[in-house]
């Protein structure tokens, strides 16, 4: 079994507040997770095992070989061997050796995504080589977001006393993007959603130009070779263009169906690839157009108008 299950935790990455929204999407992992990591070897038993998770009070045990997570085993496998009356096996026979694992530098949004998905009691953290560098838990994320919650919650109230309204004037922002690049993804929409609340826009737009300017920018970090975010801020509108060099895509018309995805299995066992990207962008705009070239690269434009009346336009909560 590997990865005990258990509740998920009550964090919405999408219907959340927009402060708690903030922080997810700001946070990585490796700013939540604890680095005391208890660890078996593959030829420890499973009684050793087993003492471990009595002595430190956990319910389950990575496995490694040097640096290396090789594995998994959960008190669910210890039960098990104890009714199977095979509790001095070595952990190599036992153990889980396909772990749902997340990477150190990824968004916290993942790890929420991750934890009401498959409701595991904890996840190990690698880094991009597979190198154990932490656990984390729902304990972790929600201590630290409530930490992180009461700064933001006093910076926000410093702010209003003393910024007064910013006049409604044309801005423009930039962002560059790396192709799998996760410990950046997220900061173009982290920064835009920053300069809107600070022009007083009104807070259903603001979700919605987060909503279309985080799906672009993950978008060019899992399937492009890199590219630029760009965000236009107009007395009456915000207009947000992601262009990248490719490899471009082949059927327009399939790339916006809902659930339709290119990502390879390595893409999709770090929770992205749903096939949404481009869908949920195109529902939180007012006006949406996508331009591709195989080979040379994709732009896509996005526009929120200020005057529109703030309803709320459905779209998917996969990521």
């Amino acid at each position: 079994m590997g990865q005990e299950t258990t509740d998920g935790i009550p964090i919405s990455t999408v219907d959340s507040p927009s402060v708690v929204l903030e922080l997810i999407y700001q946070l990585k992992i490796k700013d939540v997770m604890h680095t005391a990591v208890i660890t078996a070897k593959k030829t420890d038993t499973l009684r050793y095992v087993q003492r471990l998770m009595q002595e430190n009070g956990i319910t389950g045990i990575p496995i490694t070989e040097g640096s290396q997570l090789v594995g998994i085993v959960s008190i669910d496998d210890i039960v098990q061997a104890l009714d199977g009356n095979y509790i001095e096996d070595v952990v190599e026979n036992h153990m889980t050796k396909h772990v749902i694992v997340l990477e150190d530098d990824m968004p916290l949004s993942f790890a929420i995504s991750y934890l009401n998905k498959y409701r595991y009691g904890r996840y190990p953290v690698v880094t991009k080589h597979n190198e154990l560098v932490g656990i984390l838990t729902s304990k972790d994320v929600i201590g630290t977001l409530l930490v992180e919650m009461n700064r933001e919650v006093l910076r926000l109230e410093k702010l209003h006393q003393t910024i007064e309204r910013m006049p409604e004037r044309y801005s423009e922002m930039e962002f560059t993007t790396v192709r799998y690049d996760f410990e950046l993804a997220g900061r173009a929409s982290t920064e835009i959603k920053k300069a809107l609340k600070q022009r007083n826009i009104d807070s259903k737009m603001i979700r919605r130009v987060a909503i279309a300017s985080y799906e672009l920018e993950i978008n060019q970090v899992v399937h492009s070779d890199g590219g630029v975010i760009r965000c236009s801020i107009h007395p009456d509108k915000i207009v947000i263009v992601a262009t990248d060099t490719g490899p471009g895509i082949a059927d327009i018309g399939l790339a916006l169906t809902e659930g339709w995805s290119t990502a390879n299995e390595w893409i999709r066992s770090l929770g992205f690839g749903a096939g949404m990207g481009l869908a949920n962008t195109k529902r939180v705009s007012d006006e949406f157009s996508l331009e591709s070239t195989v080979g040379t690269g994709t732009t896509v434009r996005s526009v929120v108008f200020i005057s529109t009346p703030t309803t709320e336009k459905p779209f998917s909560q996969e990521y």
